[in-house]
């Protein structure tokens, strides 16, 4: 495909930038308006994603070392969408409640997926990209289940204790773990077949972060 036309704009380094901070600023103002109504929860899982999102950035100091925007769309859509349609259900199944929380969960993994294979010398195969991502969704589920409970515990929040039976918030939390593993599996594919392969992320990276990502592979290359 050329290089000319709406794809060059869109993997242009400074149209990729301008497109990602746009993100994160949205992010940072829905964060803020759930904070206000009295969402913590969320409130509080948007402030962490955006930092985890400038992270490239403010260790290179560097603005225009920001993660694809496609990715950051991805993270900010479940917020977006939470404010945008509070109350919808699907199948039966409250859109703004647990369907997002997994899309929500996969795209930080999905995010640190990508800030280690664009910004850092860390390379992987096929196999392994999908694991991580995979794990790396369970993890951010468990981590984010512990954090519910150590705010209902400490500060008497009701996220997880909220009167119903510990059989039933355990089984729930158990089905949440089985979503982002299904969630992650989708996260791992599209990591490998799109952004490792068809987003054409050096074309979005500073000068030095090209040169770096050669030597990197010049190095894979002759290495015994």
């Amino acid at each position: 495909m050329s290089d000319t036309g709406l794809r060059s704009v869109v993997e242009s380094r400074r149209v990729n930038a301008t497109l990602g901070w746009v993100l994160v600023v949205a992010l940072v103002g829905v964060s803020g308006a759930q904070f206000g109504g009295g969402d913590l929860e969320w409130a509080g899982f948007g402030a962490a994603v955006a930092v985890i999102a400038v992270v490239p950035a403010l260790a290179r100091r560097d603005p225009s070392a920001m993660l694809p925007w496609e990715v950051l769309f991805i993270a900010a859509l479940p917020f977006l969408g939470r404010t945008l349609v509070v109350g919808e259900t699907v199948g039966g199944m409250t859109f703004s409640g647990r369907v997002l929380t997994y899309v929500a969960v996969a795209a930080v993994a999905l995010i640190i997926a990508v800030e280690l294979d664009v910004f850092t010398a860390v390379r992987m195969n096929q196999t392994f990209a999908l694991v991580f991502v995979v794990v790396t969704t369970m993890a951010a589920a468990g981590i984010w289940a512990v954090v519910r409970w150590l705010s209902d515990v400490l500060l008497e929040t009701a996220f997880l204790y909220d009167g119903r039976s510990e059989a039933v918030i355990e089984e729930m939390l158990m089905w949440d773990f089985v979503a982002a593993t299904v969630a992650g599996v989708f996260g791992g594919v599209l990591f490998e077949y799109y952004f490792r392969r068809r987003a054409h992320l050096e074309r979005r990276l500073p000068e030095t972060e090209r040169i770096s990502d050669r030597e990197a592979r010049d190095r894979e290359e002759t290495a015994p």
